[in-house]
């Protein structure tokens, strides 16, 4: 077997993997480059972000940052705090990487929580390079994100009707996540407390400034129960369920 060869078959086998992904990105695409254009941007913002940011979450609060005050410092811990979940990703990728060439750069700025979930479950056929499929279904991925966002900042445009409202997508898209995450949860301490967390933080810090602290105690809570017996009971019945 040649290399277009075996890079073909690592397409078709990646693929159907991503059309799941597919319908959700481009859905959440759309609505962010609609998003971007009604709040001033042109396409080529959500083009540029969505390639080179690549997190969606990211990508929608950046709107509010790039339209607020100049503040370097708390952009950055925001970021950091948003997507602080892929150092986790990038340790349990780390065996699955080894020996991927110049493909694991491109896998490391890549990795999504979709694009992770994916490579990290796949079973991969044997008659099919590791390498090459872990980076389609991240290339893919990609493809219907910045086509999404891109298609959506054109789009923006050309619609008249009243989109006021449109932000709202994002805060469905987390209560969704947040009714998913309880429904499996055995017990519900760790839900409860984030959102303890967020209405202590938001009543002592304001809308504006309650995000980082909420962040610090929910890692601080997580941390000091984790060592418990309580803790470690309650992990035992999450990993049983």
């Amino acid at each position: 077997m040649n290399e277009h060869q075996k890079i073909f078959r690592a397409l078709r086998a990646a693929f159907p993997y991503t059309i799941p992904i597919f319908a959700g990105f481009w859905f959440l695409g759309l609505a962010y480059g609609i998003y971007m254009n009604v709040s001033g941007f042109s396409f080529v913002y959500p083009l540029l972000m969505s390639m080179t940011i690549f997190g969606g979450s990211l990508e929608f609060i950046a709107v509010s940052m790039l339209l607020s005050a100049f503040a370097p410092l708390q952009t950055f811990f925001v970021a950091l705090m948003i997507q602080a979940r892929h150092l986790f990703y990038g340790i349990a990728m780390l065996e699955k990487f080894k020996g991927l060439g110049w493909k694991r750069f491109y896998l490391i700025f890549g990795m999504c929580d979709e694009s992770f979930s994916i490579n990290y479950t796949a079973k991969i056929p044997e008659n099919v390079d590791k390498g090459w499929f872990m980076f389609f279904v991240t290339l893919l991925n990609q493809i219907y994100w910045v086509s999404g966002s891109t298609i959506g900042g054109l789009l923006g445009s050309l619609l008249t009707f009243n989109m006021k409202g449109l932000d709202f997508v994002m805060t469905a898209m987390f209560v969704v996540i947040f009714l998913d995450h309880w429904l499996k949860e055995r017990t519900h301490i760790s839900s409860l407390a984030g959102l303890a967390a967020a209405l202590l933080c938001l009543l002592g810090f304001g809308t504006d400034s309650f995000m980082i602290p909420t962040m610090i105690v929910i890692l601080a809570f997580v941390t000091v129960i984790r060592n418990t017996k309580f803790g470690q009971k309650i992990e035992q019945e999450e990993l049983i369920s």
